[in-house]
């Protein structure tokens, strides 16, 4: 079984949540397309530097369109369910040797080959909830125009995020979001 964020299980036949896969390719309202320079990874403040070089913990995302995610750090161990989206972010929460401990938007936790991972940063609108669309807007204010509305669980690349709000776009949108609406970026995190 497959669930919205590309996430297949081997271990149990499921998924911890299942989730609509509508919500993936998510629904756009109102579009404008741009282009930006990608975004150097950064942590969560407070983050320490781990045994790579790079702050743990921090966002990636997935640099293939299949990732094994295993239950330990090694390809003895066993698969525990496979990746199928390129772009999704993921949280690196712990650094063994060139294996990565990360966490998904659900919560669920796994190793990955560091070599699978990219720092190019992306983030999920709003996974964790269903309902409304939630709105972009021409600049990083509320008070700005609202560009588009974006469903649960569409997924983005970011460009730049500053004073509480995030630059995303993606395939037919481009605008600011509130950082609060996103999984892929830390509640304080600057992103140049």
């Amino acid at each position: 079984m497959q669930g919205v964020f590309g996430k297949r299980s081997l271990l149990g036949g499921k998924t911890k949540k299942i989730w609509i896969l509508a919500a993936l390719a998510g629904f756009v309202l109102v579009a404008q397309p741009s282009t930006g320079p990608q975004a150097a990874p950064t942590a969560a403040p407070g983050a320490q530097i781990g045994p790579s070089g790079l702050p743990v913990p921090r966002f990636v995302s997935l640099k293939a369109s299949r990732v094994n995610v295993r239950v330990g750090p090694g390809e003895d161990y066993k698969i525990a369910w496979v990746f199928v989206k390129p772009g999704l972010p993921i949280e690196v929460v712990q650094e063994y040797d060139n294996w990565r401990r990360v966490r998904d938007a659900d919560g669920t936790m796994g190793w990955i080959f560091q070599s699978l991972l990219s720092g190019k940063r992306t983030a999920v609108v709003a996974p964790w909830a269903g309902g409304d669309p939630r709105p972009i807007h021409s600049s990083a204010a509320p008070s700005s125009t609202i560009t588009a509305y974006l469903e649960p669980g569409v997924m983005g690349e970011i460009d730049r995020c500053q004073q509480g709000f995030c630059k995303i776009s993606g395939s037919g949108f481009s605008g600011w979001i509130d950082r609060e609406q996103l999984w892929g970026v830390y509640p304080d995190e600057e992103i140049k």
